[in-house]
């Protein structure tokens, strides 16, 4: 779902001929519902699972995050997501720091934070496809990919 906005609002991201949409919530729940079996679970924090297992959370940074991070106050929401190993993980934060991190809390875990007001929707779609992926059964996965356009 796509929302105007005007190229001077705060971390959107743009260039000379595009403005991407940054992400919210409601987003994150379009894309997460959509993929076969996810279920939304609402208690205290939002997440979504697939067959019992979840694959991308709302994680709100707690004291000591915060300290790990040098900060005093969590700067707007942050999800969490599953990725298939620590390389993928190091690989996105080395992309692009100003968007997914990490905190001590999560070393040695297959996870990425996400800043969620500095991601596009489009790369938002690409983590959380990527998310589900790693953690459905297999013959959903199977399934899923066979209907997926080459």
């Amino acid at each position: 779902m796509l929302r105007s906005i005007t190229p001077f609002r705060p971390n959107c991201h743009a260039t000379a001929t595009t403005v991407w949409v940054v992400a919210t919530w409601d987003d994150v729940r379009d894309i997460a519902i959509r993929m076969p079996n996810s279920v939304a679970d609402q208690g205290t924090t939002m997440s979504w699972r697939v067959s019992g297992k979840a694959f991308a959370w709302e994680r709100p940074l707690r004291k000591g995050d915060l300290a790990a991070l040098g900060l005093v106050s969590q700067e707007g929401p942050v999800l969490a997501a599953y990725v298939p190993d620590l390389g993928v993980v190091g690989a996105l934060i080395a992309d692009d720091p100003d968007v997914y991190f990490t905190i001590p809390h999560f070393a040695n875990f297959p996870a990425i934070l996400v800043r969620l007001e500095r991601i596009t929707v489009p790369e938002l779609t690409e983590l959380v496809t990527e998310a589900w992926l790693c953690r459905a059964p297999a013959r959903l996965v199977k399934a899923y990919l066979a209907d997926q356009p080459d």
